[in-house]
């Protein structure tokens, strides 16, 4: 059985990578002032953040149902199956809209709703391909992921609580008084959204509450203290370089654990702008080892 792995650019797989990887990348949309513009596209990285440091009005977008609905039909010439991962289900309408526009396709296209965004849902879209190697058909992929969509976690720390304030995710007062007081807050996504974590003084004590966060996790629910059974990544917001540092300092602590680091989505971008920075783990899963 041929089967085809659909991600959306918010897995952070850009289009070049996409060809390398046997996985097909559908480009998120976004409006910029008034003008729509597709992910990796006609919008790269470099521009997104141009624009937002001009102050232009950048809204989010979920893909049109033509445009997925094509995608699958020229796919479905080739393979037999199709399994879509898009972004968390929390995060955006375009999982429902998949959902639903999959019903027509007598099971032949599984969506997959395991509530992830960038480097975990990158994850997810290879965890795919390499269970599709294996023998897997949709169905089977589609329940291994849905069924161990916990098993990941990311932790993200904002440079400015500017971009928070605009989405209405923190009211004016409080993003004043925490400007004031230079506040960064430690945000996470475990499950459907972006939700507040912890409060931090510095960026270093916000690595710091980071990495304890993760050690937590890697020794509690996912059993792995060492890391050996976890893949790790690093995450960030046009934040390269502070994202190889942080790489660095996670390395020291988990030798044994390749650490991936890669640009966040720009759908969370849109949200807490330029500077941040993310750590994520995701259990590996025992089908594949």
């Amino acid at each position: 059985m041929k089967i085809a792995v659909v991600t959306d650019s918010n897995s952070g797989i850009t289009q070049k990578e996409a060809e390398k990887l046997g996985i097909i990348v559908l480009p998120m949309p976004f409006m910029i002032n008034e003008q729509v513009f597709f992910e990796d596209i006609d919008l790269s990285q470099e521009a997104f953040y141009k624009r937002m440091a001009e102050g232009a009005d950048i809204t989010t977008s979920q893909p049109a149902p033509k445009d997925v609905l094509e995608l699958w039909d020229k796919l479905l010439r080739e393979y037999d199956e199709i399994v879509h991962i898009p972004m968390s289900s929390g995060l955006s309408g375009s999982c429902q809209t998949a959902m639903m526009l999959a019903e027509d396709y007598g099971g032949r296209v599984q969506v997959v709703n395991n509530q992830r965004i960038s480097v975990t849902q990158r994850q997810s879209a290879l965890d795919a391909r390499d269970l599709a190697a294996k023998g897997y058909d949709g169905a089977a992929i589609k329940e291994i992921l849905e069924r161990t969509k916990f098993d990941s976690t990311i932790y993200i720390t904002v440079d400015t609580l500017k971009y928070l304030k605009k989405g209405g995710r923190v009211t004016p007062a409080a993003a004043a008084l925490g400007t004031l007081l230079r506040i960064k807050p430690v945000l996470t996504i475990q499950g459907e959204k972006l939700d507040a974590f912890s409060k931090a003084r510095t960026m270093k004590q916000a690595k710091t509450m980071m990495l304890t966060a993760l050690s937590k996790d890697l020794e509690g629910r996912l059993g792995d203290p060492k890391g050996e059974d976890t893949w790790i990544q690093i995450a960030h917001t046009c934040n390269e370089e502070a994202a190889e540092e942080f790489k660095k300092e996670v390395e020291a602590m988990y030798p044994s654990a390749p650490v991936h680091v890669d640009p966040l989505s720009l759908s969370i971008a849109c949200h807490i702008g330029p500077g941040s920075l993310a750590v994520a783990c995701c259990r590996k899963l025992k089908e594949l080892k």
